[in-house]
């Protein structure tokens, strides 16, 4: 536990997560070279794959827990047959959905908002990414058991990987290059799947060699029940918040749809890629003080713990605004990135500008949330978030930006009031300590 300190493991993660938001990045930025709709359409394929990828969220946050928490006991055959369970649970539920991904894509878009150009090309999109999204789920489970031994470098490693394969593939299927036809978002498609694969391999080479051994299924004779139950007890609820933030964006674009302009739609998906590189610092040192307090916690090191998790959200919140600061100075230059259209730039600048009091709130929710996670204390969040997207940001954006005719201001008025009301609620449970009484193993 000495070698396993916030910024060895958070710098990697940090690197990762970037990476891995990059190819989402690449994906738009090339399409935006192709057609401004294509790219507005991966963003809206993605919310349908982030909905039904909810079940991976369940099965890999609990996971990540109980793995932290067992290695921090001292108990390696509990976290190895949490290893192989999530494994076996991340396959099977994979492969269901990319079942339905494939059968019933246009349904799920069009009940989402889709419509004519938009419905085209994202059902293009999420009928190849959805329909093997079973390699998502196993990337997943396997770099949870590998970050939770301490190897946050493997997993950057692989997605520097990715990216360089995803970036090489975009350019050639999309802009058709040396003799390949233009595929467009088809080619988009092809190679994050492409390089999913290249991923799920290497991960797997480095699992069963360095950590684990394929032996370890056998810890599942018999059936593990009481694990089981451990992972619905913390999966669900954590899941449930994931779930129902997503919902709530799918809510708020299918409410607000009809009326966002062609410049607003635009506008917001080119903020929405350039605000990740924003909060990707809070998102790596909450999955970095995650793991630490899990074995903190597993330890019964309490005061350890506590005093970790102030450290975190500090050092989060200090370089997440550092970043927006820059952000702001240079939104004219990255919008430009994207687009020469000046009206989508000077309204994205705008939203930029307001999206600085959301970063505030969401860093304190990633952080906070992560450390009490690590505790095993996962339903205050949950229904904080249950009552706080339903109030504030679903039917607060519906007053904003419908009924009061914002348009995108009121989107991010009211997701910004969102963050910073969830944000404050979970300082406030920190503070009472009542973590402490959730350990589990």
């Amino acid at each position: 536990m000495k070698k396993m300190k916030l910024f060895n493991l958070a710098w990697p993660i940090f690197i990762e997560t970037m990476l891995f938001m990059l190819l989402g990045f690449v994906d738009v930025f090339v399409l935006s070279r192709y057609d401004d709709l294509a790219a507005s359409s991966v963003n809206t394929a993605n919310q349908a794959v982030s909905i039904a990828t909810i079940v991976f969220t369940v099965i890999s946050t609990a996971s990540a827990v109980l793995i932290s928490q067992y290695l921090g006991a001292g108990k390696k055959e509990s976290a190895s047959r949490i290893g192989a369970l999530s494994i076996t649970f991340h396959l099977i539920f994979g492969v269901v959905i990319s079942g339905v991904f494939l059968l019933f894509n246009k349904p799920i878009l069009e009940f989402i908002g889709a419509k004519g150009d938009v419905l085209r090309f994202s059902s293009e999109y999420l009928s190849i990414v959805g329909g093997f999204i079973f390699l998502q789920a196993l990337m997943s489970s396997m770099s949870v058991i590998i970050r939770n031994h301490g190897m946050t470098k493997v997993s950057m490693f692989v997605t520097v990987g990715m990216n360089v394969m995803n970036t090489a593939l975009d350019v050639v299927f999309v802009l058709g290059l040396f003799g390949f036809p233009k595929l467009g978002v088809k080619g988009v498609a092809i190679a994050t799947t492409m390089s999913r694969f290249f991923g799920v391999c290497v991960l797997a080479a480095v699992l069963f060699t360095k950590i684990e051994k394929l032996s370890i299924f056998r810890l599942l004779k018999p059936f593990p029940t009481g694990d089981v139950k451990n992972i619905v007890k913390i999966g669900v609820p954590s899941a449930l918040e994931t779930f129902l933030y997503n919902v709530s964006q799918v809510v708020i674009t299918s409410i607000v749809l009809n009326c966002l302009t062609d410049t607003e739609l635009i506008t917001k998906t080119y903020v929405q890629n350039i605000s990740m590189f924003f909060y990707i610092f809070a998102v790596s040192i909450g999955q970095a003080s995650q793991i630490l307090i899990g074995h903190l916690i597993g330890a019964q090191k309490f005061e350890q713990a506590n005093k970790q998790a102030y450290k975190s959200h500090r050092t989060a919140l200090a370089i997440t605004m550092s970043a927006c600061l820059v952000g702001v100075l240079l939104r004219n230059r990255l919008l430009g990135i994207f687009t020469q259209d000046t009206a989508v730039i000077a309204l994205g600048a705008n939203i930029i500008l307001i999206n600085v009091a959301l970063e505030f709130g969401r860093t304190t929710n990633l952080v906070v949330i992560a450390c009490l996670r690590g505790t095993g204390d996962v339903l205050y969040p949950t229904l904080c978030a249950i009552f706080s997207m339903i109030f504030i940001s679903t039917l607060g954006s519906y007053i904003f930006a419908v009924v009061l005719d914002m348009g995108i201001y009121g989107l991010w008025i009211a997701n910004a009031a969102d963050e910073i009301f969830r944000g404050i609620l979970m300082l406030i449970r920190w503070k009472s300590g009542k973590w402490r009484t959730k350990r589990i193993a």
